[in-house]
């Protein structure tokens, strides 16, 4: 996305997009629902170490390791094989999420090093920072061209001004634009699906769409399928009004699939408490 032009609040300006403002009314009345459901009045909580777990899920399924849920409740050991590896990192990322709302909005380029650090948990010279020219990137189910450093480090200053100046866009709409400028980016040497899915995630609750974090995206990304993400993303990849809408509302349909499957997990508390 181009940072860049008259446009004081480029972000704002996606908002009168076609079709985007149906988006953001429809998740907005998603969202709602489930909020008012009668069981978040006594077990919020619950909802949210739910949705949190399933969350972690969705982003998994989608960086190549799609685990059953139960799977991913039994295990203790993250620490085996590649998928073994990838749900520990996509685990530990939305237990941190919530860690580091204060943080964003002033020092987002921090808050990316640290999900960085979170989901590759090494120490590594190049893990945390942004990749350097000729360090290669392993993200292989992201096939989009890689943008190089420079234009990396660019942008992701551009993203970072954006975020720090404050925006009249909805929260969809920046969420949006944040998970799909990270995936275009892919500005780490690894890891990036599922910093982009928690930066995306940070957005939601930190504007206050979703404060209690019980609306996963991820949820709905992994529901929606690999093939329909990546055909999204070369939308906003494209830069042309109708890409950038059409990820757009597929981020907003993710998020309403996320709160329809909070409110299944209400459903079946209330159930279990009559």
């Amino acid at each position: 996305m181009s940072t860049t032009g008259a446009n004081a609040d480029p972000l704002a300006a996606l908002g009168s997009l076609p079709g985007v403002a149906d988006s953001v009314e429809s998740v907005r009345k998603a969202v709602d629902r489930v909020y008012g459901h009668r069981i978040m009045r006594r077990r919020s909580a619950e909802i949210t170490s739910e949705a949190a777990l399933r969350g972690a899920r969705g982003s998994a399924a989608l960086s190549g390791a799609d685990w059953a849920l139960e799977e991913v409740r039994r295990r203790t050991d993250f620490g085996g094989d590649a998928e073994a590896r990838v749900m520990g990192a996509a685990l530990r990322l939305s237990a941190e999420a919530g860690q580091l709302l204060s943080i964003w909005r002033q020092s987002p380029l921090r808050v990316l090093a640290r999900l960085h650090l979170v989901a590759a948990a090494s120490k590594d010279d190049e893990i945390g920072r942004p990749r350097q020219a000729g360090e290669p990137v392993d993200e292989p189910l992201i096939e989009v061209p890689l943008p190089d450093a420079e234009d990396v480090s660019g942008r992701l200053e551009g993203l970072a001004d954006l975020i720090i100046a404050g925006t009249s866009a909805p929260a969809l709409v920046t969420a949006a634009v944040v998970h799909g400028e990270l995936l275009a980016l892919r500005p780490f040497v690894s890891h990036n699906g599922l910093v982009a899915r928690t930066a995306e995630r940070i957005v939601l609750i930190g504007s206050g769409l979703d404060p209690k974090a019980i609306c996963p995206p991820e949820v709905g990304h992994a529901e929606l399928g690999r093939a329909s993400y990546l055909a999204a993303l070369d939308g906003y990849v494209s830069g042309t009004p109708e890409g950038m809408a059409a990820w757009i509302a597929h981020c907003g349909r993710a998020i309403e699939l996320g709160a329809r499957e909070s409110t299944a997990v209400c459903e079946a508390l209330q159930r279990g408490a009559a």
